[in-house]
């Protein structure tokens, strides 16, 4: 065993989770084919919830890790089983953000486990029509738009909020097919956790796998060009990163010593 899978395999036994050390079919899109050897299998497992996963068990650039079981991300909740949220609140989810527009959720109302909160976050509901149109089809202007669009640097502070501040329990939050709006919620996550650039696009690009997506399936799967816009747009509207996270999202620098302080090992 390598020292980069044995630290993983160590992880493993520390966390519960199990690690994927070859390659899944299925995975993505044919020319979105993602590696699983670098990753854990973090699905959660519930059976009325699509792609529903444990954020953590990522190592950043130097060299910690962030914590499992603080962090959940999934498809919409409205079909989820008494045993799914059952297992969330085992889980300790005490926090759900919905990241949906409010015709989504009129359409699919939330539902939350037992003692968790659910809070309404609406990314995209104040865009232009045009974007709204492309909610469930992806694309570059739907990931600028998760930058650009009134409410929505809001709405993504504010799940990051949400984790930073709770103090017993997990936060969860999701969109409609869990990734797109939450796909770019985990990036920014991860990113501002330390977790490579590479390793995020990896991360994204699970839920082809976790959706079953075809090739050219953009409904139901997702492309490393559309993240590749969202982070673009954020260069351009900001002029990096670092800037996004104060100026867009209004994090302060505590804000970050805390979330770090509370996510990584």
């Amino acid at each position: 065993m390598t020292p980069d899978r044995a630290l993983r395999a160590s992880i493993a036994a520390a966390t519960g989770l199990a690690l994927v050390f070859g390659p899944a079919a299925g995975i993505a899109m044919a020319d979105q084919a993602v590696a699983v050897d670098t990753v854990f299998d973090r699905s959660v497992g519930l059976q009325g919830v699509q792609n529903a996963r444990d954020v953590g068990g990522y190592r950043t650039v130097d060299g910690r890790v962030v914590r499992t079981g603080l962090v959940y991300r999934t498809g919409q909740l409205d079909k989820a089983t008494p045993a799914d949220l059952a297992s969330l609140g085992e889980r300790g989810v005490r926090v759900v953000d919905d990241l949906r527009t409010g015709y989504e959720r009129a359409v699919a109302p939330e539902r939350v486990p037992a003692g968790a909160v659910g809070n309404w976050n609406d990314v995209i509901g104040h865009a232009p029509p045009q974007t709204l149109v492309t909610t469930l089809t992806g694309g570059d202007d739907l990931y600028r738009a998760f930058v650009t669009a009134p409410g929505a640097n809001a709405a993504f502070a504010a799940v990051l909020r949400d984790v930073i501040e709770i103090r017993d329990g997990a936060v969860l939050y999701h969109c409609t097919a869990g990734k797109d709006r939450t796909g770019w919620a985990t990036a920014v996550l991860l990113t501002l956790l330390g977790v490579d650039r590479a390793t995020v696009t990896e991360d994204y690009l699970l839920s082809n796998r976790y959706r079953n997506a075809g090739p050219d399936d953009p409904l139901n799967g997702v492309r490393s060009e559309w993240l590749d816009a969202a982070f673009d747009q954020v260069n351009r509207t900001y002029g990096g990163f670092d800037a996004y996270a104060r100026d867009g999202l209004g994090l302060t620098d505590a804000d970050l010593a805390a979330l770090k302080g509370k996510m990584l090992a």
